[in-house]
């Protein structure tokens, strides 16, 4: 059976890539003008035209998000989001997950491809890992999105998550930006996106749901630029808990 429905997923994937490039040009012009209007009214503006990208490409190719909410986001508070990291479906589930003012801690290398990196540059705070200048700079621009109450989303993982663990280790980015700015770190839970697109091939496509768990927040309250590693170890305890409870596809002798 598998033999018989493999040319049919092909097709699914070279109608889905054609239909993402075909929108993404779309998009492109709508990006280019928002950019005019600043940083911060031209950067809301981009993320609305990309979370209408991400809405209506996801529809037209099968696929839909379901919300499972433990605790609801409060309206007006910016937040530093963080969730598990092993599918390039993350961006798009991100996008319909968090929607309120945001802008996306990403890697600076990706700003280099061609007309994608103009919608990626216009959307995402870009970051070279290698280098503690642009680093410096990253976190400045991310602390003044902060005060101009704009949620931040990181995946405090780095890359992609190809274990059967249910996360990698935590960089300590998220967690000390969390601390300095006494900003509550809200984590997400992407339960299907390895499912919809395996990282080992874009083949591997495929239709149906992709659900997003709202943990509970968790403030930085009482903890010094000393206590990062505990801070961030609690919120790892925590994820890694709820992905065991919620049966993660990928995690091995899951159970609690």
């Amino acid at each position: 059976m598998k033999i018989l429905l493999k040319p049919l997923q092909i097709l699914y994937v070279i109608y889905a890539m054609i239909l993402f490039l075909i929108m993404m040009l779309i998009v492109v012009p709508f990006v280019l003008v928002a950019s005019f209007f600043g940083k911060i009214k031209g950067g809301n503006a981009v993320m609305r035209i990309v979370h209408w990208w991400a809405d209506a490409w996801l529809f037209l190719i099968g696929i839909s998000h379901k919300r499972i909410v433990e605790q609801e986001i409060r309206a007006h508070q910016p937040y530093i989001f963080v969730s598990n990291h092993n599918s390039y479906m993350d961006i798009p589930q991100m996008l319909k997950a968090i929607r309120q003012p945001l802008r996306i801690l990403g890697k600076a290398e990706m700003g280099k491809i061609p007309v994608f990196g103009i919608i990626y540059n216009a959307a995402v705070v870009p970051v070279l890992r290698g280098s503690a200048e642009n680093r410096a700079k990253s976190v400045k621009t991310l602390r003044s999105v902060l005060s101009h109450e704009i949620s931040i989303y990181i995946a405090p993982e780095g890359t992609f998550n190809m274990t059967d663990k249910p996360l990698i280790d935590f960089y300590d980015g998220a967690f000390r930006l969390a601390i300095e700015t006494q900003t509550p770190i809200k984590p997400l839970l992407f339960l299907d996106a390895v499912n919809r697109l395996h990282w080992r091939s874009i083949f591997l496509l495929t239709p149906g749901k992709l659900r997003t768990v709202y943990l509970e927040e968790i403030s930085p309250e009482g903890y010094t630029p000393f206590d990062v590693q505990a801070f961030k170890q609690k919120v790892y305890d925590v994820m890694e808990a709820k992905l065991k409870e919620y049966k993660a596809s990928w995690v091995v002798n899951g159970e609690l």
